[in-house]
């Protein structure tokens, strides 16, 4: 028996969540980071996961949709987790379950949590909380208890199954500014490697996926959005992101 805590947490937020899930289930759990490559994996169905996404847009990346294909499931359980930044999830759960279903997972729980946005960080600041800590922690126990009874049921998760709502993308991308020291980590950090390794001042915006990995990463803070144009989507958006959302558990 194997279990693994698979995320794809570019700025740590969804980490954290996932790591809430995978700590209190009661088993021993390896790391797995979709921000990076990872091997072909084959489990089997006494093993256990945590797949946790956030949702860019209502969906999940692209990126770690194409690294969660590496790994076939045979029957592993699946314990989905999308992380929100205070908007709404959309279509990124059942995009997650259809994916690892289409995996070989059968997918037994499911988490819509809150976690602080990674663009516009003064929303949801300090998700999750301690209160949502306790809430997560014994959803986790329920889960377990689940797992140990055995009574494994399909999972119906309501929203767009095969069809999900269309996501271009945002047009704000972290530039590097003076700076920076040329170190070169947000290459390396980089999911979609949309820096350049030689001279991080080069972005390849076609591949950015706005992710901030980069921005949260560097040592020296000097990547980042324009200033102006982040404080005008601030107050465009705050009806959306502001106020105390809530988590969603589906068992």
């Amino acid at each position: 028996m194997a279990n693994y805590n698979i995320y794809f947490s570019p700025t740590g937020g969804t980490k954290k969540v996932a790591d809430i899930l995978s700590g209190n289930l009661l088993c021993d759990f390896a790391d797995m980071d979709l921000c990076k490559e990872i091997p072909t994996l084959s489990l089997s169905e006494d093993d256990v996961c945590v797949v946790s996404v956030p949702s860019y847009g209502g969906r999940v990346p692209a990126i770690a949709i194409e690294r969660l294909q590496n790994i076939i499931g045979n029957g592993a359980k699946a314990v989905l987790n999308c992380v929100y930044g205070n908007r709404e999830w959309e279509d990124t759960l059942t995009e997650l379950q259809d994916t690892l279903e289409k995996q070989g997972f059968r997918c037994v729980a499911a988490v819509a949590a809150v976690a602080e946005h990674s663009l516009l960080r003064q929303f949801a600041t300090g998700r999750p909380d301690a209160e949502d800590k306790i809430q997560l922690t014994e959803f986790s126990r329920q889960i377990r208890e689940k797992l140990d009874a055995d009574e494994i049921t399909d999972l119906h998760l309501a929203g767009n199954h095969g069809t999900y709502k269309v996501f271009n993308g945002t047009p704000f991308k972290p530039m590097a500014n003076d700076s920076c020291t040329g170190c070169g980590l947000c290459a390396k950090e980089c999911p979609v490697g949309a820096i350049d390794a030689d001279n991080p001042l080069v972005l390849d915006a076609g591949k950015c996926i706005s992710c901030m990995r980069c921005v949260s990463v560097c040592p020296k803070q000097a990547r980042g959005c324009d200033a102006a144009l982040m404080a005008m989507l601030a107050e465009k958006m705050a009806p959306l992101l502001s106020g105390h959302k809530e988590n969603h558990l589906f068992l």
